[in-house]
């Protein structure tokens, strides 16, 4: 089956300043920050479509970062109780995690019901919504001494997740969703090997069953929501904070396992450094599934040379057939709701380099 959409994006947008402040401000009602959002999301909208993209997102601008709609949607976290987390790059950023685990989860409503209502109304073209995989939580929200005394395990949190995921997965799919993204920083964490050593000095797993308990939590999520016409992805991620990432390394240490086994459609790749390493794992994606290559950069304002966007995408097709091929950026532009460090002009050319760059390859975005 050949791509669906040539130039994709992975879903966070820029927020703008009227929204940032907005959300700084305490005194602002609910009603009127959704009024606002729902002006600047249909501006977003129309900006995707007058640039060529097919697929659309809501930017994520009703979220604090890209998994702020599972806290909202569930009891048991507390926000108050933060663990200090360090990135990499050029700022030496530190940031916390947004969250603990403290009592038994329970669900109290959908993730995305209220996005994709409004998106159902407004959006030119096909919708993608995106979700956090099931993964992100147990490694950054379970704290010895206080999650532990509700879940006794890392595995006893994380399968109390995936029925959450999963059901927000089934109804997306069920309401006419075309797109749905898993978001899954996690699997990073196994192909760097300070981050190897994290998973079995701190959290006190072996890695490699660890991965496997990953792929299986995935594909538990996915179970069901299978349709015709509907793309299921996910988006493999090293980090995105502010331009700051945290995990390197190719995807070698993975591939076999986590291609071959994954059941989605699509595998959206970040490759837009030398971080990332070569394209020789993508040798173990399954013929007929889509690898969309994140070439273009996500956390710097420098726009990519379009000759040098077709050259590796003719190398990666040594390994991928072109027509199972597509581009986007190698992550959202706003994983958290601060942003990375460029404008919002820089994020709409890097959009527009990707949709002509998708036309001058594939002939169509």
């Amino acid at each position: 089956m050949a791509a669906t959409y040539r130039a994709d994006h992975v879903g966070s947008l820029l927020r703008p300043e009227e929204i940032l402040r907005a959300r700084g401000d305490r005194k602002i009602d609910r009603q009127r920050l959704r009024a606002l959002e729902d002006r600047h999301i249909q501006r977003v909208l129309q900006r995707q479509k007058e640039l060529g993209l097919k697929i659309f997102t809501d930017g994520e601008f009703r979220r604090r970062n890209f998994m702020s709609d599972f806290n909202d949607s569930v009891e048991g976290i507390n926000e108050g109780d933060l663990v200090p987390r360090s990135w990499q790059g050029s700022s030496g950023l530190a940031s916390s995690v947004p969250g603990i685990v403290v009592s038994k989860l329970k669900q109290t409503g959908r993730l995305t019901q209220h996005e994709v209502n409004f998106m159902k109304q407004h959006s030119p073209g096909d919708i993608k919504i995106t979700l956090p995989t099931a993964n992100q939580f147990p490694a950054i929200y379970y704290k010895r001494g206080i999650t532990d005394k509700v879940y006794p395990t890392h595995s006893a949190l994380l399968w109390d997740i995936v029925p959450v995921i999963k059901s927000e997965i089934q109804a997306l799919v069920n309401e006419g969703v075309r797109y749905v993204q898993i978001d899954a920083p996690r699997y990073s964490y196994y192909i760097d090997p300070k981050w190897r050593n994290y998973i079995k000095s701190e959290l006190g797993l072996d890695p490699d069953q660890a991965l496997d308990e990953a792929i299986r939590a995935d594909n538990a999520c996915l179970e069901g929501a299978r349709r015709a016409g509907v793309i299921l992805a996910i988006h493999l991620c090293r980090g995105n904070n502010r331009s700051q990432w945290y995990a390197e390394g190719g995807y070698d240490a993975i591939a076999e396992k986590l291609f071959g086994q994954l059941q989605v459609d699509v595998f959206l790749l970040e490759y837009e450094s030398e971080r990332a390493g070569s394209f020789e794992p993508l040798r173990f994606v399954p013929r007929g599934k889509t690898v969309v290559l994140g070439l273009v950069s996500s956390k710097v304002p420098q726009l990519e040379s379009q000759d040098q966007l077709v050259r590796r995408i003719e190398e990666a097709s040594k390994y991928v057939p072109l027509e199972n091929l597509a581009l986007s950026p190698q992550c959202g532009f706003a994983s958290t709701m601060e942003g990375n460090l460029l404008t919002e002009d820089d994020q709409w050319r890097k959009l527009k380099l990707v949709v002509d760059t998708a036309g001058k390859v594939w002939g169509v975005a």
